[in-house]
């Protein structure tokens, strides 16, 4: 089969993929050229009862509860279409900013749903890419031919609706799902068109096996980066060195931006300090970043040899030279013990607070093999296999899993003592989450004028009052 895209876009009903929902789905698929094959997508999803969504998220995208539960498919049903229909063989998933925030939603939308949370990515030739960073190398290091916004202070923006107006594209409703896949593969040709050789280099990219070629540790060498956590001032781009083992067979690079000298002194507790500073201490004047991050081999990371400098400006474009990064470099060669201490720091590090939900554990490890099999019995089952049905789950997540995903997609399959415990469930998530929703909606709706985010307000308390158990009330 010939390989083919699939963009697609998320509105959720927050931010945190363990604990929001996709609300609404749209994606297009196109060929190798970006011309579109067959019909868009754009659908629904039911938000189950247990959801109390962000009163702030749902003003951006104006999707109510109620929205979703008379036109939504159950999580189910559209985990099921995922799985068939869009993520067939040989697809490449593209989004924007999707390799952090909609991929996520993806993973555990799979696994609540009792799918594998990661074959979709890479089985059957599929892969993901993500033009948020490409679009982010493009702007740094080949700009000509396109129109590049700034905010309301001068600072760069990439935000996909303000390059699509800059650049004369149809983006009639940002934010609305389906009108922000449109807007992504208009500005994917853009690029294609204006930039071709670079939009060449990084489609190839996206395969961590070539990303592996140029950023290892065996044969370090220096390499052009661009990322969110690198600095606007410069376009998100610098030139980065690969300085020890990392997580999962990643790789902490360091920015050669900026002199090691001062860090390669500190001694272990204090470069601790640094990584862990919050927002606050980062923002006190003279606080310095320690110039550390890890580079995750199959999240498409947008890199290049420093062979792109030599061209069109490079160099000047990012402010950098090559003598300051060759005196960098050899300073971290030459000091061996601060390359040590960061991959001590990485290793240790934990990535995300533990939790006791089922739910949010997909990250705790992978099935036992024996567990695969069951996994797949329980989303073939119907309603009434359901019922009787009581695998032997090896891996002690999947227990309490089977009972959310059957009050969610079966509610008819539950046996009393079932009933009981996913309303014991149900119940104290709503607790936990009502403190919180109730501020915000009271601070919006002393805040809001406009008629239609005032009707999505209207809509939201009748939700809480909906779902919210009686002792809450």
């Amino acid at each position: 089969m010939s390989k083919t895209f699939f963009f697609y876009d998320l509105e959720t009903s927050g931010l945190n993929a363990r604990e929001s929902r996709i609300m609404q789905f749209a994606g297009i698929r196109t060929d190798m050229n970006l011309k579109q094959i067959g019909e868009p997508y754009n659908i629904l999803v039911r938000l189950n009862d247990d959801v109390l969504p962000s009163p702030e998220a749902l003003m951006v995208t104006g999707i109510t509860p109620q929205q979703t539960l008379a036109d939504g498919y159950t999580e189910a049903e559209f985990a099921k279409i995922l799985s068939n229909e869009v993520f067939t063989p040989d697809t490449i998933a593209v989004g924007f900013n999707s390799i952090r925030f909609d991929d996520e939603f993806v993973r555990h939308l799979f696994w609540r749903n009792f799918y594998d949370p990661y074959e979709w990515s890479w089985k059957d030739g599929c892969s993901r890419w993500d033009l948020l960073d490409v679009i982010r190398m493009t702007r740094a290091l080949r700009p000509e031919g396109i129109e590049w916004p700034v905010d309301e202070k001068g600072v760069a923006t990439n935000r996909l609706e303000l390059i699509s107006k800059l650049n004369r594209i149809d983006h009639f409703k940002a934010h609305d799902a389906l009108s922000d896949v449109e807007a992504l593969i208009a500005v994917t040709q853009l690029i294609r068109e204006k930039q071709p050789q670079l939009y060449e280099y990084l489609l190839k990219m996206r395969d961590k096996n070539e990303v592996k070629k140029l950023v290892n540790l065996e044969f370090k060498q220096p390499f052009v980066y661009v990322s969110g956590r690198y600095d606007s001032v410069y376009n998100k781009a610098t030139v980065s060195f690969p300085l020890t083992s990392g997580k999962n067979g990643n790789v902490v690079v360091y920015d050669l931006r900026y002199n090691p000298t001062d860090f390669i002194k500190l001694n272990p507790k204090d470069l601790a300090k640094k990584f862990y500073a919050t927002w606050e201490e980062r923002q006190a004047d003279g606080f310095v970043k320690l110039p550390v991050k890890e580079l995750q081999y199959n999240r498409a990371p947008a890199v290049a040899p420093l062979g792109v400098l030599s061209q069109s400006n490079g160099w000047s474009k990012i402010s950098l030279d090559e003598a300051t990064i060759i005196k960098h470099k050899n300073i971290l060669l030459q000091n061996p013990v601060f390359a040590e201490n960061i991959r001590s720091l990485f290793e240790n590090r934990e990535e995300f607070k533990k939790s006791p939900d089922s739910e949010a554990q997909l990250y705790d490890g992978f099935l036992p093999s024996g567990d695969k099999i069951r996994v797949e019995s329980v989303r073939n089952a119907s309603e009434r296999e359901l019922a009787d049905f009581h695998p032997n789950f090896t891996d002690e997540r999947l227990d309490s899993l089977l009972l959310h995903y059957k009050a969610r997609n079966f509610p008819k399959s539950l046996a009393e003592d079932e009933v009981a415990a996913w309303e014991k469930w149900r119940a104290d998530k709503i607790a936990a989450s009502l403190p919180e929703f109730v501020k915000s909606l009271q601070k919006l709706s002393a805040t809001i004028t406009d008629e239609n985010k005032l009707f999505v307000l209207k809509e939201l308390q009748l939700w809480v009052e909906s779902i919210v158990p009686a002792e809450l009330e």
